[in-house]
């Protein structure tokens, strides 16, 4: 040390950097800054480099560093930028998990929920985005596991997984807290294994054809236009609209377009139409951000009504 260097009382500490004598007493009792000198009386003595490791201690203190990783940044354990990026990491995490327990909260309020609903509704919510997926891909595997079921919906299924952004508006954390109970229903889980046993049985009869995108479009289309003219699926006048829908279905699904056919277009309706699988893409959409499909559920009901109508007497 240089004779000539001032030396400061822990009081001039305190009134240079703004901090407690009992602060600056602390940091020099657990050795993060040392005093450089003592008075015969026994008074400690701090130097300019003492006085400038402190105002680092206090930087870093007030960056929420705790004084472990202030000790090794000082000591040079560890280079002070590494300690930084560990530290900026574990403050995104603690920010994100603040922000989903507003969400929360701020869903808590807009529904009134219960104590159970509120406890269920943030523990689904902090899960990490692996344990989101790895709820949705169980219930996948449960579902369509050890079947030759249609491999374009599997995987459409398994490419789209629920992703909270790390700022959730409370009906996205909502929509999640529904979707995690949904995919943990067990009778959802059986209505949706019934599905995939009945597309395997499809696929062991020759069908090929994919989702059937063109197909549902124009049962959109078909069925739209006669619900917009009032024509009610029991009455006589659904005949043409039905028509047009099982010759669609039996060219594409090459069969003769007779009484078997709507036998068998009525059991896959009827197997594959659970509101419940509707409500999961729709559930997906708000927790992603995505625009809500239009819901095809009243459509599929007046086909699936107009062939039962026409059925019953066969």
């Amino acid at each position: 040390m240089d004779g000539n260097d001032p030396l400061y009382s822990i009081g001039d500490l305190a009134r240079r950097t703004g901090l407690t004598v009992k602060t600056i007493r602390f940091y020099a009792d657990t050795g993060l800054v040392p005093p450089a000198d003592r008075t015969p009386a026994g008074y400690r003595r701090y130097d300019v480099r003492a006085l400038a490791r402190l105002d680092l201690v206090r930087t870093l203190r007030e960056l929420g560093l705790d004084l472990p990783a202030i000790r090794r940044v000082l000591e040079r354990e560890a280079p002070l930028h590494e300690v930084a990026a560990a530290h900026a990491e574990a403050l995104e995490v603690q920010i994100r998990t603040l922000r989903l327990r507003r969400a929360v909260l701020l869903a808590v309020a807009q529904r009134s929920s219960s104590p159970e609903e509120m406890r269920l509704m943030h523990k689904l919510a902090k899960l990490s985005d692996a344990e989101r997926r790895r709820l949705v891909h169980d219930f996948i595997d449960e579902t369509f596991g050890g079947l030759d079921a249609n491999p374009e919906f599997v995987a459409v299924l398994r490419s789209t997984m629920p992703e909270l952004p790390d700022e959730p508006r409370p009906e996205q954390v909502e929509a999640w807290v529904e979707l995690g109970e949904l995919v943990q229903d067990p009778d959802f889980r059986a209505a949706v294994r019934r599905m995939a046993e009945h597309q395997a049985a499809e696929r062991a009869d020759g069908d090929r054809g994919g989702l059937h995108v063109a197909l549902t479009e124009t049962v959109r289309s078909v069925v739209g236009g006669a619900v917009a003219e009032g024509i009610a699926p029991s009455s006589p006048c659904a005949d043409r609209a039905l028509d047009s829908l099982t010759a669609a279905f039996a060219e594409a699904f090459e069969r003769p377009d007779d009484v078997e056919l709507r036998r068998w277009l009525l059991t896959r309706l009827e197997t594959a139409n659970d509101p419940r699988a509707e409500r999961y893409w729709q559930l997906l959409a708000v927790i992603n951000g995505w625009p809500v499909q239009e819901s095809l559920r009243e459509v599929f009901e007046w086909f699936t009504e107009a062939l039962r109508t026409r059925l019953a007497g066969c």
